[in-house]
Formats: C-alpha cells, structure tokens, sequence
C-alpha cells in the first residue's frame, strides 16, 4: 500500500462521495414523505415503508462495502480526506433539489474543502 493516491483510486473515492451526497438526498426525501402526525411506533412503521428510505438505507449499505474494499488497497489517512468531499456536495445538491438556501459564506467554505482535498491529494 502506498501513500500516494492513483488516478483509479480517486475516482473511485470521488465517486463514494458522491454516492455518500445520493444517499443523503434519499433520506431527505423519505423525510418530507413521513407523515406529520401519528405515535412514534406509527411513523416507524411508515418509514419501513418508505421507498426512498429503503433505496437510502440499500445506497449505504452498499457504500459500506465498497469502502472496506478500498481500505484493503487504499491508506484510511488518504481516503477518509475523500468524505470531506461530500459535505460540500449535500447542500450544493440540497440546494438544487429541494431549494435549499446556501450562503455565500457556505460556497467559499465549500470551494476552500475541495482546494483543499486538492492539496492534500496531489
């Protein structure tokens, strides 16, 4: 294993995060289709039925096996940097599906994340 970080090992990171934002915007939507009222046992029960919360939980379960499969091959040191990705990915594409606001405090923060992984990658 070596540190330095392959073209195909940051794609494959790359794409986790990305796949880690999906997931994030199925457990958003499963929460705006939860209905408002009803006892907690009753909105559970609603969740076990919910479509996006079942694609939500199937997206992570699936993340979490790719992500031991890259950790036989990849430091977690380099490749955890990689879920930095994602936090600025959730709101720039809450933004754009649910029209979530963003600040512009918040896209400087996020250009300054990715400069950031840039920096640390290369």
């Amino acid at each position: 294993m070596t540190s330095s970080l392959s073209a195909w090992q940051i794609v494959v990171l790359a794409a986790y995060a990305a796949g880690m934002a999906g997931g994030q915007l199925l457990f958003k939507a499963a929460a705006l289709r939860m209905p408002a009222q009803g006892t907690f046992p009753e909105r559970l029960l609603a969740l076990a039925y919910n479509g996006y919360f079942l694609a939500a939980l199937a997206v992570y379960l699936g993340l979490s096996l790719v992500w031991v499969w890259l950790l036989r091959f990849t430091p977690l040191a380099r490749a955890y940097l990689f879920v930095a990705l994602s936090f600025a990915l959730v709101p720039l594409a809450a933004a754009l599906a649910f029209d979530e606001p963003l600040s512009a405090r918040f896209v400087l923060g996020a250009i300054l994340t990715v400069c950031g992984l840039i920096l640390v990658v290369t």
